[in-house]
C-alpha cells in the first residue's frame, strides 16, 4: 500500500499580527465569497500540486540552499480576479521578493519540478467565490515577509487547512 501524495506549494505565511489586523478589518468590512481562514493566509511563491512524500526532503535541502532578503510588502490594492477571487496586492513588489520567487522558481526548474507557467502575481487572497469587488475603501497593509515556507495542503471536513513541513528565515538587507 503507498502513502497518497501531499500538494506542496511555498509561501511566505503571513505573521499571527497581521493576520489579527486583516481579520479586523475582513469583519468590519464584511466581503461576500469564502473568506479565507486566518491561519491560511499567505503569499504563495510556488505552486508544486501533487508530488510523493519522498520529495519533502529534496525541498527541504533545495530551500535550504536559498539566500533570500527580509523585506516590507505594502499590500495597498484590494483587487477581485474574473474566478472570484478576493485579494490584497502591493501596487510596486520589492525586489526581495522577486528575487526571492525567481531563484525559487530556478532552482526547482533545475530540480526537475514542474510549475505553472503563469506570470507571478503577489497577493494575499482574503476570500474566494466573491461575486464581486466590494465598495468598501482599499486597506493598507504593512507586513514584514521573514521566513518562508513549505506547505502541504489538506482538505478537511472543517474546509482546507495549510501545514507548515518547513520553514527558512530570510536574510536582513546587506548594510549600504
Amino acid at each position: 500500500m503507498s502513502t497518497p501524495p501531499l500538494r506542496l506549494f511555498f509561501a511566505i505565511p503571513c505573521c499571527p499580527q497581521l493576520a489579527h489586523e486583516i481579520v479586523d478589518w475582513r469583519a468590519q468590512n464584511p466581503v461576500e465569497g469564502k473568506p479565507v481562514a486566518p491561519e491560511n493566509l499567505h503569499l504563495t511563491l510556488a505552486f508544486l500540486g501533487s508530488q510523493p512524500r519522498g520529495q519533502v526532503e529534496a525541498l527541504a535541502a533545495l530551500a535550504a540552499s536559498l539566500t533570500p532578503r527580509t523585506f516590507i510588502l505594502h499590500l495597498d490594492r484590494l483587487a477581485r480576479w474574473k474566478n472570484g477571487l478576493l485579494h490584497l496586492a502591493p501596487s510596486k513588489v520589492p525586489p526581495a521578493l522577486t528575487d526571492l520567487e525567481r531563484s525559487l522558481r530556478e532552482q526547482l526548474l533545475i530540480s526537475g519540478f514542474n510549475l505553472e507557467t503563469r506570470h507571478f502575481k503577489p497577493h494575499l487572497t482574503l476570500a474566494r467565490h466573491c461575486p464581486r469587488l466590494p465598495s468598501t475603501p482599499t486597506p493598507t497593509f504593512d507586513w514584514p515577509a521573514t521566513e518562508f515556507a513549505l506547505y502541504a495542503s489538506e482538505n478537511t471536513a472543517k474546509g482546507t487547512r495549510y501545514h507548515a513541513l518547513g520553514h527558512w528565515p530570510l536574510r536582513p538587507p546587506a548594510p549600504a
